[in-house]
């Protein structure tokens, strides 16, 4: 048994907080200074960690690696099963060219630079974000918007930027299902839940998505841009913003940004039948321009966001039927896709859709949240207790829910893809496997990053750093944003930055006199501003633009944006925790 203690290293609260800081100062130097290998940083860190719980936490030794244990086990399951099965998912369309036909068919909608900007990086990029999130969006849209003609700087700029307001319920809202994880049972606070906490973001990133199209419409033609097509991006912004809000508060968590994606395309595809921008200049990069990168290789992608390029997935299988071309295409001008071809494409989605929301019934849920399909226990030998207190921390509770798990409802989703898709079950199972090793390296790194946040939320750590930040007082309500937007910077990882800071946010929140549920969603909300600043969302970018080495150039485009929204939410947390927000706090 072990019983956390606040202040270990000589009574002192401030030395002990410099202590329990080591391990994320460690992280940060080797990700952000020496540009370590992540999966490498994550392990390194992970040790430093386990250090301080039994040398100066008094843990013992069998107890920290326990909880490494179960951190790692909680990093497999649930998080790396949804990104795994849904990066499989995509993979399956890739194989069979049906991936080009739904790039097509977005071309389509409108010939404007400025207005495809929004519908696919704004609008697919958050569908793409809500089904696999950790850099899948970025990876796939730069691609996508180089074949359209964008030049190479500005698609990347524009992925980038895109690729915040939906962060946050990414992956079916993993980062709130682990925010919801590391601060359960934290002061005993039965209010952090997903509902809750999804619910509270679900009050402060639609501002945002409000102010992002018509960030991009800038980016990509500056001020005549801005002009000319505000009416459209405003309405992409306003629909996005209601829908996620209507969904993060009343409907479901995980489905937010299927929900807001799907209203805020279908808003533009209405508007633009009574609507045109009075102009529509042609934007396309010169003809002799390349692109850096096919549209294969997204699970190598995400890897690297977490630390590591495992290496591209290759050429398209020669076995796969050719599909009808069009403009872009890897430069393949054949007939048109045919209507059933486009609704092939579009069928993965639909099925992912329909199997989430038929999962998510009042009824289903409560069915699939009882033995034998989801089983709840303590981690076996792990007994961790908070400062004087007579009963075990919730964290030590694992719930395994094999069957109602996005993931394997992702697994599902691709044996009905690769029905529909007609791939058969030796390429589909070939497919899988290369998935498990493309993400071999993110797979480390995710794991590694839970078990050292679970090692320090339960030595204690976490505890000691909370308390003596909780001094600066209803202050730290500004500071809450900033330090998920730190975490995400230099992780890369919205779900990784509440692992880290989730559980500390709550233990500042009790001590500085603060709302625990406004500060964790804080975490989570200001994180996805860091999303395009993080060394690996600029790799991924840069490396699929080709402009690998050039990450500098593009961190200076969207730098000062990533600045400029970090304070609006700054602000809106502030004002939150005042009387004249306090109302949007559930």
């Amino acid at each position: 048994m072990f019983e956390q203690v606040l202040d270990p290293v000589a009574g002192s609260l401030g030395l002990s907080a410099l202590c329990a800081a080591l391990p994320l100062v460690t992280l940060f130097v080797l990700l952000g200074a020496l540009k370590m290998k992540a999966w490498i940083a994550g392990l390194i860190s992970l040790v430093v960690a386990i250090l301080v719980a039994t040398v100066l936490y008094s843990m013992p030794v069998d107890q920290a690696l326990l909880s490494a244990t179960e951190g790692a086990a909680f990093g497999f399951f649930p998080i790396l099963w949804i990104v795994i099965n849904a990066i499989w998912v995509y993979n399956l369309t890739v194989e069979t060219g049906h991936f080009d036909v739904l790039r097509r068919s977005f071309e389509k909608v409108s010939p404007d630079q400025r207005i495809q900007a929004i519908i696919i990086a704004f609008c697919f990029g958050a569908l793409l974000e809500a089904l696999a999130g950790f850099g899948t969006p970025v990876a796939i849209t730069v691609v996508m918007l180089m074949a359209l003609g964008f030049a190479p700087l500005k698609a990347a700029a524009v992925a980038l930027i895109a690729n915040t307001a939906p962060v946050a319920f990414g992956a079916l809202a993993t980062p709130i299902v682990t925010l919801a994880t590391v601060t359960s049972g934290v002061n005993d606070d039965p209010g952090l839940t997903v509902d809750n906490l999804g619910a509270m973001v679900g009050r402060q990133t639609p501002i945002l998505a409000v102010i992002v199209p018509l960030v991009l419409v800038f980016v990509v033609d500056g001020k005549r841009g801005l002009r000319q097509t505000w009416p459209v991006a405003l309405v992409a912004g306003a629909a996005f913003a209601v829908a996620q809000f209507v969904a993060a508060n009343f409907v479901s968590v995980p489905l937010t940004d299927i929900i807001a994606a799907l209203v805020a395309a279908a808003a533009i595809v209405g508007m633009l039948r009574f609507w045109h921008p009075s102009e529509s200049p042609d934007l396309a990069r010169p003809a002799h321009a390349t692109v850096g990168a096919t549209s294969g290789g997204v699970g190598a992608t995400a890897g690297e966001e977490l630390g590591d390029r495992p290496g591209a997935q290759g050429p398209r299988d020669p076995h796969a039927p050719a599909i009808g071309g069009g403009r872009g295409g890897g430069g393949r001008d054949a007939v048109p896709d045919n209507r059933g071809e486009v609704l092939k494409a579009y069928a993965p989605y639909l099925i992912i859709i329909v199997i989430f929301a038929l999962a998510n019934i009042g009824a289903v849920k409560t069915f699939l949240a009882k033995e034998p399909w989801t089983f709840v226990f303590a981690w076996p030998g792990l007994h961790v207790f908070g400062p004087g207190s007579a009963t075990p921390l919730s964290s030590t509770n694992y719930t395994f829910n094999w069957l109602p798990a996005a993931g394997t409802l992702m697994i599902l989703a691709g044996i009905l893809t690769a029905i529909v898709l007609k791939v058969s079950p030796a390429r589909a199972l070939k497919a899988y496997g290369r998935t498990y090793n493309e993400l071999k390296w993110a797979i480390v790194t995710v794991m590694a990053v839970l078990a050292l946040a679970y090692v320090m939320n339960q030595s204690g750590q976490t505890t000691t750093l909370g308390a003596y930040l909780a001094q600066t007082g209803a202050f730290f309500a500004f500071l809450a944003p900033i330090l998920g937007w730190i975490g995400v910077a230099v992780t890369g990882s919205d779900t990784s930055a509440n692992a880290l800071f989730g559980a500390l946010q709550v233990q500042t929140a009790a001590g500085a006199g603060l709302d625990p549920v406004l500060l964790a969603a804080a975490n989570t909300s200001g994180g996805v501003l860091g999303k395009m600043v993080s060394p690996q969302n600029l790799a991924i970018a840069a490396a699929a633009v080709g402009m690998a080495g050039k990450e500098g150039e593009l961190f200076r485009k969207v730098f000062g944006w990533s600045l400029l929204l970090l304070v609006l939410m700054c602000v809106i947390v502030v004002l939150q925790s005042t009387s004249v927000l306090s109302w949007m706090v559930p």
